[in-house]
């Protein structure tokens, strides 16, 4: 692991039990993702990329193997654990929004913040992001009360407003229509790279392959290729 490295996994092996055997998902992954890098995880349904991603974003545990994030032996930590980092370390930005329906757009960006103790300067963080996702004037608006793109925009914000040092988005266009998520995966770009944040990405968008620094393909859980 280089200083530049951000993530470094050796031998990730991921299985899952079930009442009569074991499927094994994730068949031993070696991978180095640098800080600032903009990666993309291509591969059918099935393929692992989810569990990757999962693994990844500290949301699951490897069933073997070393994954260090930060200088954070993150394969290591327990449930207790992973939670703790998640919410300091990592922003996530998913298919489905996953906005909190009974909060406004401003108390979705808050939450995180309060979270991790950086409520101090909360009206200002918050105000500044809504500003440069165009979306200042629905601070008070409900999740229900904004177009798809918006809700999207509003879970970019979300994730990295408490400058995670990771950025782990699932699928973020697939809820929107075409020209919609061309617009979410720019921003998403802009914003991860303004900050110097690592992004990594699955999706079955092709526009995303001009823009990311690498791409990933996986294939029956393990990385058959990769070009940048």
């Amino acid at each position: 692991m280089t200083s530049d490295d951000l993530i470094r996994a050796r031998g990730l092996r991921k299985s899952y039990a079930t009442a009569t055997s074991s499927q094994q998902v994730l068949s031993g992954i070696d991978l180095d993702i640098a800080a600032g890098e903009f990666v993309v995880v291509l591969g059918r349904s099935g393929s692992g990329k989810s569990t990757l991603l999962n693994l990844l974003g500290a949301m699951d545990r490897p069933t073997e193997g070393q994954l260090t994030i930060g200088g954070q032996r993150v394969d290591r930590l327990d449930e207790a654990g992973r939670t703790l980092f998640r919410r300091r370390h990592v922003g996530f930005v998913f298919q489905a929004f996953n906005l909190i329906p009974t909060l406004t757009v401003s108390e979705n960006l808050r939450l995180p913040l309060e979270l991790n103790g950086l409520d101090a300067d909360a009206d200002d963080r918050i105000a500044g992001y809504l500003e440069r996702l165009g979306l200042a004037d629905k601070t008070d608006r409900y999740p229900e009360q904004l177009s798809g793109g918006e809700q999207q925009r509003v879970a970019v914000a979300r994730a990295l407003v408490h400058e995670p040092s990771l950025l782990v988005a699932d699928e973020p266009t697939g809820n929107l229509d075409l020209e919609t998520g061309r617009e979410v995966l720019a921003l998403l770009d802009r914003m991860t790279r303004e900050a110097g944040k690592t992004l990594v990405m699955a999706t079955h968008s092709p526009e995303v392959i001009g823009i990311a620094d690498r791409v990933l393909t996986i294939r029956d859980g393990r990385i058959q290729a990769s070009s940048s």
